[in-house]
């Protein structure tokens, strides 16, 4: 990493924690995803600063941000835009949707319906949006970040498989501790703390650090422990769908990215379990007769992390 790398990330970091108190390994956590090109999930209840992370996030970047908020109304026109004819030109025009952007919040992305859900796929996965037979390319850099309650709330759906699979990291803020609360009401006395934040770097410095990113090096004793780990997924007899090749090419790309922003240029065995249960938690589901027994995704990654021979020396 370079000297004026460390000092983007550190200051981004800095914006993000003034805004969202007590929370410093969840921001690098999505500071993670941002530098690995992915895209994130935000789990938790209303009212946690989800919303408020993004937004800070974007801000901090100067990058565009467009934000959706989901509910069982919402077409997929209205995310990737639409074709409306104009009569002067005698022609179909494109509208861009809110997905031309480089930082799309889609706000509690399980309250829109399951037809709606999958006009984000291509998205994900391809960074293109297509209308009508046209294929559009999106901003660079693209990030999907979306926020969604707990499953049991009134009024939503479940995530398909196939788009949990296309998040890199699903994330939980939580309840902040009693300190910190009482800090952060000090703090919102004379606003909202994000309404306040500068720009602190550009998008084209983002992509020039993602490309460093790739550069980690990963060595083969760290890549067998990687893909041991993913293998166990598919494996486990409580498992009915393990992590896929997807998945697999995903840990990788993050464990680089959380390697370089501890300041270093190659992975550990320790990045890869410290990653493990937001890389690949949301991509397992169980067997019905294990979630009856009240097993759970994070208690079969803590087995196979258990099960799984950590290299000891470590290539550079």
């Amino acid at each position: 990493m370079t000297i004026h790398s460390d000092q983007v990330i550190t200051t981004i970091r800095t914006n993000l924690e003034s805004c969202i108190l007590g929370k410093t390994f969840e921001i690098k956590l999505l500071m993670t995803t941002l530098l690995a090109g992915g895209h994130v999930l935000i789990e938790d209840v209303p009212g946690t600063g989800k919303t408020q992370l993004i937004k800070a996030l974007a801000r901090s970047m100067n990058g565009e941000y467009r934000r959706i908020q989901c509910n069982p109304d919402i077409l997929p026109s209205d995310i990737t835009g639409v074709s409306v004819f104009h009569p002067h030109e005698e022609r179909f025009v494109f509208r861009p949707g809110p997905v031309m952007t480089h930082i799309l919040l889609a706000d509690e992305i399980n309250r829109a319906t399951t037809k709606t859900q999958s006009a984000l796929l291509e998205v994900m996965e391809e960074r293109n949006v297509t209308v009508d037979g046209v294929t559009y390319a999106l901003p660079h850099p693209f990030m999907l970040c979306a926020t969604q309650n707990p499953i049991d709330f009134e009024g939503t759906y479940m995530l398909p498989e196939a788009q949990l699979d296309r998040f890199m990291m699903k994330i939980r803020i939580g309840y902040p501790d009693e300190m910190t609360e009482r800090t952060m009401l000090h703090a919102h006395q004379k606003g909202q703390p994000v309404d306040s934040l500068k720009p602190v770097t550009s998008m084209e410095e983002i992509v020039r650090i993602q490309q460093e990113v790739r550069l980690v090096h990963v060595s083969d004793a760290v890549m067998n422990y990687l893909l041991e780990i993913v293998r166990r997924t598919r494996e486990h007899e409580g498992v009915l769908l393990g992590a896929s090749p997807r998945a697999s090419l995903a840990f990788l790309q993050a464990v680089k990215a959380y390697a370089y922003i501890n300041d270093r240029n190659y992975v550990l065995p320790d990045d890869i379990k410290q990653l493990a249960p937001y890389v690949l938690g949301h991509r397992i589901l169980l067997r019905p007769e294990a979630r009856l027994d009240s097993l759970h995704a994070e208690g079969v990654l803590q087995t196979i992390l258990r099960q799984v021979y950590v290299p000891v020396s470590v290539e550079r």
